[in-house]
């Protein structure tokens, strides 16, 4: 059964800002099945990195301040057993975006030892650019969206967990519909960690980082379980990188995270050789736009994976 109001009401939520998943938190909004909420989004860190921040600027960040939510969503009727269905209806972005290196963070954190702040600005043609002849398109989408755990107490959004979080999964852009398990009364839906794009693995350990305005659209399952979110697009979920091929590198090994680090690696000295990019440059553009795929699972102690790392070739478009 599906619970879904037959009068649709439009709600606007800002200013209600919190770090932690904690079921104890008293709802920023309380909505019916079918309402429809224009959620405004801060960047990671809730506003502290700004066009004018530098790279000092991120080694005075608090690690216990990421990320920024928005919420927590009160919707009627939803109980734990069911599932609660959110429709990416629309997503206005900034202009502006940042990424960041940190050490002691992302795929090859051994090899780039200091903060590096990269910022980004949206052209007419809706795309950023690291500089001349590297340009990444803007597909806009939020990297933490889940519910609350039944586990009492304050849960930080990383890792990802069976009821959403940090996920980081690129593909959640608008027109796509996420689907997650509820485990307490109201779901208590929360909602950050804005993106204007991302490579799958976001490798560096950042995105393009920014502030978005989200419209939402919520549907209570009753009667009907999911182990962990799942997400349903109508369309290419890569439209804007697909169409000019790619450059890939490639990695074998038994252990899938030394295969990973080894075909980002070799991504980093290509886009060197070839390209002509700085290495620090080369590695923020793996994490922004490029993509890890396990295209051969590890499947016993004497079967060896294989892993792929692919940069669209449509990035390097003057």
């Amino acid at each position: 059964m599906v619970m879904e109001a037959r009068e649709r009401s439009s709600y606007y939520l800002t200013d209600a800002y919190h770090f932690r998943f904690d079921n104890s938190l008293a709802p920023a909004l309380s909505v019916r099945p079918g309402d429809v909420v224009v959620v405004n989004t801060l960047e990671a860190y809730g506003g502290k990195i700004t066009p004018e921040s530098t790279a000092k600027d991120l080694a005075a960040l608090p690690w216990d301040a990421v990320h920024c939510l928005t919420g927590p969503i009160h919707v009627a009727g939803a109980e734990p057993g069911d599932v609660l269905q959110v429709d990416i209806m629309d997503i206005e972005h900034d202009d502006w975006a940042w990424t960041g290196v940190f050490p002691g963070i992302g795929v090859l954190s051994d090899e780039f030892g200091e903060f590096h702040l990269q910022q980004w600005r949206v052209g007419s043609d809706e795309r950023v650019e690291l500089r001349p002849g590297v340009r990444i398109p803007v597909e806009p989408f939020c990297g933490v969206m889940g519910v609350a755990l039944v586990d009492p107490g304050e849960h930080l959004t990383m890792p990802p967990r069976r009821v959403g979080g940090n996920i980081d999964t690129r593909h959640l852009i608008k027109g796509t519909t996420l689907y997650l398990p509820v485990e307490v009364p109201g779901a208590l839906f929360s909602v950050g960690d804005g993106h204007l794009g991302q490579g799958d693995g976001e490798v560096c350990g950042t995105a393009l980082e920014t502030n978005l305005v989200v419209t939402l659209r919520f549907t209570v399952h009753k009667g009907r379980s999911i182990r962990a979110p799942q997400f349903e697009s109508r369309g290419p979920t890569t439209s804007k990188t697909q169409g000019m091929g790619y450059v890939s590198t490639s990695s074998p090994g038994p252990d899938l995270q030394e295969s990973l680090r080894n075909a980002v690696r070799d991504m980093v000295d290509l886009l060197e050789a070839v390209y002509g990019l700085p290495r620090i440059e080369a590695y923020v553009l793996c994490s922004v736009a490029g993509d890890a795929r396990i295209s051969v699972p590890v499947l016993g102690q004497s079967h060896t994976g294989f892993v792929t790392f692919s940069m669209p070739r449509s990035v390097f478009v003057g």
